[in-house]
């Protein structure tokens, strides 16, 4: 943002960093809303170091605190936007979502985020992290706030009028009361409900980081080289981990998710949307930082795929989950207005 340094919420860079002379091209909607009186920026955010974690941790200039339960995780790696919109510091916020990281923080924080189709919204002037897989989207406490930061982010985006109703239903293993608040919710709004599965899944998700790792490792290996000692250290062993990834493992993986974006391909032939948990169980403590990486699971498929997905709380029945569940809903590329008719459908449901 003009005026402003972009630091990726890593000393490496900060040290280096000077007010940006322009804006991304993402902000000129934002821009202009401020212009004309109808949007006021309020503050950049942290977030997890270089965009490289889904904890939201960050050591060097702290982490931000999750509104739910402080003794939790935020999520990455959008955690600043995330926190500041579930305590009400902001109405919108943007993220950046590689591998899930605007759904993973929204899962967290029980807020409703968007990961939109790959290259929808332009990314010159963002920092990247892999740019095949980079995008950048709203986050906002519910689908009107995230159709408005839509707006700003694409000028005259507006939500379809008629949302899609069959739904292909993931079968995964996660935790019970995920899934059954889910499967209450969208039985609720009535949409048509397939169940779907994907053989080979955890393959798949292995390629989508292999292949998100090696694109790491081209966008911000140059930091490992001349900064190692002023990065995180669980960055700089991801880093480190990153750099012996070979050009036949990228390639392997490159075949992979070629046959998964063809799977996606032929789904959409018999449903219109895919609904999976945004995260396996709910947000661990901020000491148990390993569980988290064992509850993602679609969030780097669907990048891969360069699809979009929007996450949406779920309310739990019982009382004592730690947050609310939170759902994927995942379509097409370049179908975010209908994702947001259904989502639209689905909180009406859940509210009501």
């Amino acid at each position: 943002m003009a005026g402003l340094p972009t630091t990726a919420g890593c000393r490496a860079v900060a040290d280096r960093a000077l007010p940006a002379e322009r804006d991304a091209a993402c902000l000129a909607g934002l821009r202009a809303a401020m212009t004309a009186g109808q949007a006021r920026f309020v503050g950049k955010t942290n977030l997890h170091e270089l965009a490289y974690g889904i904890s939201g941790i960050n050591a060097a200039f702290g982490t931000p605190r999750n509104p739910l339960d402080p003794r939790r995780m935020p999520g990455g790696s959008s955690s600043g936007s995330a926190t500041a919109v579930a305590a009400g510091e902001a109405d919108i916020a943007y993220g950046t979502d590689t591998g899930g990281s605007i759904r993973i923080p929204a899962a967290c924080c029980g807020i409703t985020g968007l990961k939109t189709t790959w290259g929808r919204i332009p990314l010159d002037g963002v920092k990247p992290l892999a740019y095949g897989l980079d995008t950048v989207g709203p986050m906002a406490r519910d689908v009107t706030g995230v159709a408005a930061g839509m707006a700003l982010l694409e000028p005259g985006f507006t939500v379809a009028s008629t949302p899609p109703r069959t739904v292909g239903v993931l079968a995964i293993d996660a935790d019970p009361q995920i899934t059954g608040a889910i499967d209450e919710a969208l039985r609720k709004a009535e949409f048509d409900v397939v169940p779907v599965s994907f053989p080979g899944l955890d393959k798949i998700i292995a390629a989508s980081i292999t292949m998100l790792d090696a694109q790491a490792w081209q966008a911000n290996g140059h930091l490992f080289a001349t900064s190692a000692a002023h990065l995180g250290s669980d960055v700089r062993k991801r880093l480190e981990l990153a750099r012996m990834i070979t050009a036949a493992q990228v390639a392997a993986a490159a075949e992979v998710i070629a046959g998964w974006r063809q799977t996606l391909d032929n789904l959409w032939h018999r449903v219109e949307l895919l609904a999976a948990p945004s995260l396996l169980g709910f947000p661990p403590l901020l000491d148990e930082a390993h569980i988290l990486w064992k509850l993602r699971a679609l969030t780097s498929p669907v990048n891969a795929a360069g699809v979009p997905a929007l996450a949406l709380p779920v309310p739990v029945s019982g009382g004592d989950a730690p947050a609310p569940a939170n759902v994927q809903l995942i379509g097409p590329r370049n179908s975010e207005e209908r994702l947001l008719a259904a989502g639209a459908l689905f909180e009406r449901a859940v509210r009501a």
